[in-house]
Formats: structure tokens, C-alpha cells, sequence
């Protein structure tokens, strides 16, 4: 099969390329996934994961990408929960070989039953900012109805995901983000939009929840917007800053297959919408990477049509 790798941690993209790779073994509960569209984080060559397995080995020539969206092909030993030929989607291991590829092995767990009527582009863009920006809310902030968040990066992959589930939640919204985002995150429901260029991030007030992806400096002021027994919650690193009267939460994003099929029904029903940007097919994808290449929104991989 083909699939995008990267070979030399230290060559960076000029490492990265299409290649001829064996076909996946489907280890006990396992399935193999022929994949029509993936996506990828444009960090994840700077992730110690992407270069060694969970025992510290090398394991390059490694596979990036972890969301996919696909046909199961064929079941590992003891798999239950999914059956060949059956349209899924979800998240891949963050140690294992991911989804640039024709074919990828999944852990069955990690995915979804996919919907015949949702398109893979689209499903592909939803498992990491899905599940990161529910389980930020909810999981880890305790958003609830009636209170107030704060949202930066309102427009983007992740943000704009947040903003559709707080307001359906019946929380009030606060986004922040560039000056470009603007329109799209009142579009989807922001009450008040910060421009964190032009204006001053501490004219947004207390929120109940902060909900953070740019990290740094942002990320430290933010401790000071935490009203009193609020949460102040992070993707990006483990906070500096701690809120005076909450607390702070640093997270990693984890499959659950039980809330990619929530998300899946809110798509269907029109309730969320992922912010798809460039679809690319697969040769692109090592260009996709790199600095000022990608458009706005989730650049998907198109590996296979349907």
C-alpha cells in the first residue's frame, strides 16, 4: 500500500514522503481500515509519540495522522462491535502507525459506526475537534446551562466546534480569535467576539469556563478571567497561571467511541457543523504540513473516493 512517512526526526517535512509500506496487521481487536479521508495535526511531527512506540522504541519509518474515516476491511482476532464492509470513523492510536495511508489498523474501540449519508470528508474532521472540544466543556470545564464561556480560537477547527455545543447547551459565548474569524463565529452563535490583535482579551469579563488552544501568554492571562469556582481548561500545556478561585485542567484528547456517535447524530441532525478548509489528496499531504500552506478550517487528506 501507499502511505505518507516520515523517516529522520531531525529532517523535519524534507523527511516526509509517499511511500510503498506493508499492508497493516490486525493485531487482537483490531480492525484494518481501508481509508477514504483523514486528518492530521500540522504539529505532530514535534510529538515524541510520532517517532516511538509506548515502550520508548523507534519506530520510524512512522505514519502520521490520527482521524480517520473509512471502510472496515478486515477484523483482528476477538474484534466485536463492527463488521466488514461497515463505514466508521474516529481517532487512531497515538503510538501506532496512523491514517496518510490506503490501509491503517485501529484499535475497534477507537471508532464509530459511520452514517451512509454523512460524507468521509466531513466525518474526518470531526474526531479530534469533536471529542476535544466536548470533553473540554463538559468533561473536564462542567459547562452547565446558563453560565458563561470563554472560547479562544472561536473560528477554528476546534473552537468553532465548542461555540455550536456551549450554545446548544445554553451557555453564553464568548470567542476570541483574529479579526478574520469574526464573522464566522458570530455565525455560529458567539455573543461577544474578542479580537486578540485589537482588543484587550481582559475587556471579556469572568467566565464560568475558559477554554483554551493557543497556550502561551493568552493562555497565562486567561487565569484572571476564571470567575470564582470556574475551570480554566487547556489543550496546549499545563498552565502557569493558576485561577485565584478555580482550577486549572490540562488535557490530551481520548477516543470514545460512545460520544463519536453523539456527534455523528447532532451532523446528521444539522446541530454541528466542522469547519472543513482544503481537501488535498494523499501525494499533498507532506505540502499540507507545512507553514503557511494551510487554508482556514481542517485541511482533510482525500485518500480514496467512495
Amino acid at each position: 500500500m501507499q502511505a505518507i512517512t516520515v523517516r529522520d526526526r531531525n529532517a523535519g517535512l524534507a523527511g516526509m514522503s509517499l511511500t510503498d509500506m506493508p499492508y497493516p496487521h490486525a493485531a487482537e481487536n483490531d480492525v484494518v481500515v481501508r481509508v477514504h479521508a483523514a486528518g492530521f495535526t500540522p504539529g505532530e511531527l514535534d510529538w515524541p509519540a510520532t517517532w516511538s512506540d509506548r515502550a520508548g522504541r523507534d519506530r520510524t519509518p512512522s505514519v502520521p495522522g490520527h482521524e480517520l474515516s473509512g471502510v472496515v476491511v478486515e477484523l483482528g482476532y476477538g474484534t466485536t462491535g463492527l463488521s466488514v464492509g461497515q463505514r466508521v470513523f474516529g481517532l487512531a492510536d497515538w503510538t501506532r502507525n496512523g491514517t496518510l495511508a490506503e490501509y491503517t489498523a485501529v484499535e475497534a474501540r477507537n471508532l464509530a459506526p459511520l452514517p451512509a449519508d454523512i460524507d468521509h470528508t466531513v466525518a474526518a474532521a470531526l474526531p479530534i475537534s469533536g471529542l476535544t472540544a466536548w470533553q473540554g466543556l463538559f468533561d473536564h470545564g462542567r459547562l452547565a446551562t446558563g453560565q458563561t464561556v470563554l472560547i479562544h480560537g472561536a473560528a477554528g477547527g476546534v473552537g468553532s466546534i465548542a461555540v455550536q455545543l456551549a450554545r446548544e447547551a445554553g451557555a453564553r459565548v464568548i470567542g476570541t480569535g483574529r479579526a478574520s474569524g469574526r464573522d464566522r463565529a458570530l455565525a455560529l452563535g458567539v455573543h461577544t467576539f474578542i479580537d486578540l490583535q485589537a482588543d484587550r482579551l481582559e475587556d471579556a469579563g469572568e467566565a464560568d469556563v475558559v477554554f483554551d488552544v493557543i497556550g502561551g501568554d493568552i493562555l497565562d492571562r486567561s487565569a484572571a478571567l476564571v470567575r470564582a469556582g470556574g475551570t480554566l481548561v487547556t489543550v496546549v500545556m499545563p498552565p502557569k497561571v493558576q485561577p485565584k478561585d478555580g482550577r486549572a485542567v490540562f488535557f490530551v484528547v481520548e477516543p470514545d467511541r460512545a460520544r463519536l456517535a453523539d456527534l455523528a447524530t447532532r451532523l446528521r441532525d444539522g446541530r454541528l457543523r466542522p469547519f472543513v478548509g482544503a481537501v488535498r489528496p494523499l501525494a499533498e499531504a507532506p505540502a499540507a504540513f507545512g507553514p503557511g500552506k494551510r487554508a482556514p478550517g481542517k485541511t482533510i487528506i482525500r485518500v480514496a473516493e467512495d
